[in-house]
């Protein structure tokens, strides 16, 4: 070999043995990064890789049952029907809509919502286009699904209320979820479709409760995050039972008969306890229209309705209690010692104070009364004489021992606190001085007081349970969770002061001269007691009483008198007390305390382990007294 050739095989050894050398250390870094990916970080690349592969969707739980207190259901879960469009299967999403929403009656605003969410979201996430679909509608949209490409059914679930107004402002009902509430509530389960929270009433009261923990469900994706097949699912916790004091069929009594004035409210209360057996308020609504979204029309007619169907009016609803408000007056007297059971007062129809002459709704007087006969023919002069010693503060400290004045606690949203004056209030409220005719007038139950008629249940129950600071409530328990509190702190307020106002009260009922007499019970061991109540809504005066006073049922609705009574059963051992208001419905002995009484009558019927049985009472024509 000649020294070129040697030359060249010398230098082309060289060169091998660098680039061997270049490909053995490529080849070594190689192998050194699969290592480091595939050993040392082989387990955060794997949990990388299955969340490209698998993703993972929350699921709507099923909302909790609510039922009465003797289990029946009063609001539970209905299968639902959807349809549903996905864009990318659809293509032509505004041709398809237009198809189905021939199929389905869509309206042009809904066609235009569906439209609008489209276009908020990913093509291949589906957009609910309407709910609650019968099934003629579900077998009609499966019968042209060729020519509605990317339409599909979907079930889920929806909020029934199978009592319906029945029982509407006692559970509310719930509604979607606003932006607001989701800000708000900063909660994934918030932002499912189909996800419902509690808006009013019970289902608000107890909406966490109610709603249980949400469910998931595993899917396998491809790149685009498309839906290959699901993998694993969890349906999650159902909300937890939520059992109300109610009695169904007590409640719906009250509210049938409630439906025939124009506008009503009542409460049956335990007297003991303070479980709320029936809470209704007339007219009502139906709140199956709310769950799924209601109609800008059906809401308008809703709320321009004066008879407000909407407003809890047993817990909302303010109003001057009237003569039902005397019994406070003279437990305010005989605890001050300003009067006693003997204390007399010579009633000739009215009361004369400085320039003013303060009228008793009996025209030509009654007499002379002591305590228990003015209770018993609700006299206002009496209890003029009684609230000129007494003063507006004693009335006022009184009315708050008895839940008067503030809210009662009861577990429902929105109630009002009524209003009981004092001096001390009229002058920071209007910041003049509280005047000595002010006294008579409030005596009454008339001027500024106001009170709620869950108020005045409230009122009644403590008076006749032997003085005990008894608290309302609808809930009997959660499930899971602790029981009703059915024990309670005194009032106050002694025995003696209890049973001589109690006295007056039966003989409301019991008594010829009661104002309530022609609507006693006279089946042993259910007759009731209680106080009749006419409230004005507006001042009479002096011309008007000269030209005689226009009878209710010749003034316009408006403005007629509140009729009102507060009641209790039996006589022998209270243990229901009711309170009825009836809007404009004139006399309290003649429209409320019938209404009352049947309501009474139905609630110890329906417990006779606790009453005797009895058979249905006489119907009495109502008299046309205060």
């Amino acid at each position: 070999m000649s020294d070129r050739d040697q030359d060249r095989a010398r230098q082309f050894t060289r060169r091998a043995l660098v680039l061997g050398a270049m490909q053995t250390g490529i080849l070594g870094a190689l192998a050194a990064r699969l290592y480091y990916l595939q050993v040392v970080e082989a387990d955060r690349y794997r949990v990388l890789a299955d969340d490209n592969r698998i993703t993972m969707r929350l699921l709507t739980p099923a909302r909790g049952v609510i039922t009465d207190r003797n289990g029946i259901l009063l609001a539970v879960n209905q299968q639902n029907f959807r349809a549903v469009i996905t864009a990318e299967q659809a293509r032509d999403v505004p041709t398809v809509l237009s198809r189905l929403g021939n199929v389905l009656g869509l309206s042009e605003a809904e066609i235009r919502r569906v439209q609008r969410e489209v276009q908020r979201r990913r093509r291949f996430v589906p957009v609910t286009v309407k709910e609650n679909l019968s099934w003629e509608q579900v077998a009609t949209v499966e019968v042209n699904a060729p020519e509605l490409p990317g339409v599909s059914i979907e079930v889920g679930e929806t909020r029934d209320y199978p009592y319906g107004p029945v029982t509407a402002h006692v559970l509310g009902y719930v509604g979607a979820v606003s932006e607001a509430e989701m800000r708000a509530e900063r909660s994934p389960v918030m932002g499912l479709p189909g996800f419902r929270i509690g808006k009013s009433g019970i289902e608000r009261i107890h909406d966490k409760a109610l709603r249980g923990s949400a469910g998931a469900s595993q899917f396998e994706v491809n790149a685009v995050g498309r839906v290959i097949r699901e993998i694993a699912r969890d349906e999650g916790k159902t909300g937890r039972e939520v059992q109300l004091t109610l009695d169904i069929a007590l409640q719906e009594f009250t509210q049938t008969r409630l439906a025939e004035e124009k506008s009503a409210a009542a409460v049956v209360m335990d007297a003991h306890t303070g479980a709320i057996y029936a809470l209704c308020s007339s007219p009502s609504f139906d709140p199956n229209l709310f769950p799924n979204g209601i109609s800008a029309d059906t809401w308008l007619e809703l709320t321009s309705d004066p008879t407000a169907p909407l407003t809890n009016k047993a817990t909302t609803g303010q109003y001057a209690p009237g003569s039902t408000y005397k019994m406070i007056v003279a437990l305010a007297a005989l605890e001050a010692g300003l009067a006693t059971r003997q204390t007399a007062v010579f009633c000739p129809g009215h009361m004369e104070l400085g320039d003013h002459r303060f009228h008793c709704w009996k025209r030509g007087g009654h007499g002379t009364l002591d305590m228990i006969g003015a209770l018993r023919e609700s006299c206002d002069v009496y209890f003029y004489d009684l609230s000129r010693r007494l003063g507006i503060d004693r009335i006022h400290d009184m009315s708050l021992r008895f839940g008067l004045g503030q809210q009662t606690g009861i577990d429902l949203p929105g109630e009002r606190p009524g209003l009981i004056p004092n001096r001390a209030w009229k002058q920071r409220r209007f910041n003049v001085p509280w005047q000595a005719g002010e006294d008579l007038v409030a005596s009454i139950g008339q001027g500024y007081v106001l009170a709620t008629p869950l108020q005045l249940a409230v009122m009644t129950a403590r008076m006749v349970n032997g003085g005990t600071a008894v608290k309302p409530h609808v809930t009997r328990q959660v499930q899971d969770g602790p029981e009703e509190q059915t024990q309670w702190p005194p009032v106050g307020v002694s025995r003696a002061s209890l049973d001589l106002v109690l006295a007056g009260m039966n003989a409301v009922t019991m008594d010829q001269r009661g104002t309530a007499y022609k609507m006693r019970v006279t089946e042993r061991g259910l007759e009731y007691g209680g106080k009749t109540g006419t409230s004005q809504v507006r001042r009479i005066t002096m011309a008007e009483r000269d030209r005689g006073v226009i009878r209710n049922e010749d003034k316009p609705w408006r403005e007629r008198d509140h009729a009102l009574f507060v009641g209790y059963a039996p006589i022998q051992a209270p243990r229901y007390v009711v309170s009825v208001i009836v809007e404009h419905g004139g006399g309290g002995s003649a429209v409320a305390a019938p209404i009352a009484r049947d309501m009474l009558l139905e609630a110890q019927r329906r417990n006779p382990a606790r009453s005797p049985p009895a058979a249905p009472s006489a119907q009495v024509q109502p008299a046309r007294t205060g």
